[in-house]
């Protein structure tokens, strides 16, 4: 366990616990930074997650545009069943995407 860990654990611990699982000093200060290292992670997640939207959604876009071009074309019924899949695996991962935007918005506050 990492000392980040055992002072998370001790965040959550018995009041008369947190100085035990501590090193001494001032304990306010070492929650504060703990709390700061956190924040600070979260902060980097919500930026990969940023990024990783916008890798994805831009080629997404494409695929699925040319996707529904295609369907309003005539086509045979094996060349439309292949099209409507791929439309609707790209409509699942747009969905996908989206739901990372809540995650972004929640890890930002």
């Amino acid at each position: 366990m990492t000392e980040s860990d055992k002072q998370a654990t001790a965040i959550h611990s018995e009041p008369g616990t947190l100085q035990e699982r501590t090193d001494g000093g001032n304990t306010e200060e070492k929650l504060r930074a703990l709390v700061a290292d956190y924040e600070a992670r979260i902060d980097e997640v919500a930026d990969v997650i940023t990024r990783v939207r916008h890798e994805i959604n831009n080629p997404l876009t494409g695929v699925l545009g040319q996707a529904q071009l295609l369907l309003r074309q005539e086509l045979d019924e094996k060349t439309r069943k292949r099209v409507q899949t791929i439309e609707e695996l790209a409509l699942r991962l747009r969905d996908i995407v989206g739901q990372l935007r809540v995650v972004q918005k929640v890890s930002r506050g």
